[in-house]
């Protein structure tokens, strides 16, 4: 008779492609571990997986296994986490990855109105997809889509940026975007990463060319780089739900070109297995109705 143990055994090494790590996450001595794996294998009558000196390389038996099993074995595992959160309430539990911009902006406010648990999960963007891939969170929330096999994208809004300056700033005025563009190669600026994310939008979207910049300061975090540009640190892009008036204080930023924006897109990203699970849509529509 088959052990449901060996099933999530075999999950854990196949995800980890090796049985030792598999026994730290399942908090597991490495015997054990090779024992569930020796005895579903005895089970089934073929090896499903090919040892190398470095990693375990699941055979095509492995693979066929596994997909037969790993939804199911998620659906349990979920359910299981949501019995440990709150054992004597019908609440359901949503894990959530996104970065702490989005959180504190999107997804902190309406939260409250929601019948769910959630756990959230902070990473930096191009850390969200790996979150998802290895079903540590149910959906992502984040502004870069990828081409991942099995992981969907639904639009959830578009986001405006502008270019944002000290108060001070003396903006010239310009006939040419040209000279427009030399003029702003001069500025300090702040990024929220060294690839130029935003900025790089910006200018293949007006000069249609990449810019030529060095940034003075890289800060991964929105609320921040505000903070820097009030203190005259650099001029950045920002949202503009960022930009809201604050009529208690003087005014410590303004907006450079106002008509000049450059629009990025807000999406909610999930395993296509999941597409039509209420809790994830329920959740997306929260969210759209508080925007």
């Amino acid at each position: 008779m088959i052990d449901f143990e060996w099933y999530r055994s075999f999950i854990f090494i196949y995800k980890h492609n090796s049985v030792t790590l598999a026994a730290k996450s399942r908090i597991m001595t490495q015997s054990a571990m090779s024992q569930h794996l020796a005895s579903l294998e005895a089970e089934v009558g073929e090896q499903l997986f090919t040892r190398t000196t470095r990693k375990l390389i699941p055979t095509e038996r492995g693979k066929q296994l596994y997909s037969l099993l790993a939804p199911h074995i998620d659906i349990l595992e979920e359910k299981t986490q949501e019995l440990r959160i709150n054992p004597s309430s019908t609440t359901k539990t949503i894990k959530i990855g996104t970065t702490r911009d989005l959180f504190a902006e999107k997804i902190l406010a309406p939260i409250s109105k929601m019948n769910l648990t959630t756990i959230t999960y902070f990473c930096e963007t191009d850390e969200l997809l790996d979150l998802l891939r290895e079903d540590r969170v149910d959906i992502i929330l984040t502004n870069k889509k990828s081409s991942t096999p099995g992981i969907e994208y639904l639009h959830l809004k578009e986001e405006e940026f502008v270019i944002v300056a000290p108060f001070e700033t003396v903006v010239p005025d310009f006939t040419h975007l040209k000279n427009m563009e030399l003029w702003l190669l001069q500025q300090r600026w702040i990024s929220y990463g060294l690839e130029l994310p935003f900025i790089r939008s910006y200018w293949k979207e007006f000069f249609k060319v990449g810019p030529q910049i060095i940034p003075a300061h890289v800060i991964p975090n929105l609320h921040l780089i505000l903070r820097a540009i009030e203190e005259c640190k650099g001029m950045s892009l920002l949202p503009t739900y960022m930009l809201k008036d604050d009529k208690i204080r003087e005014p410590k930023w303004r907006i450079v070109f106002e008509n000049m924006v450059v629009r990025n897109e807000l999406l909610v990203g999930f395993k296509c297995k999941h597409k039509n699970k209420f809790l994830i849509n329920e959740f997306i529509n929260h969210i759209k109705e508080h925007d």
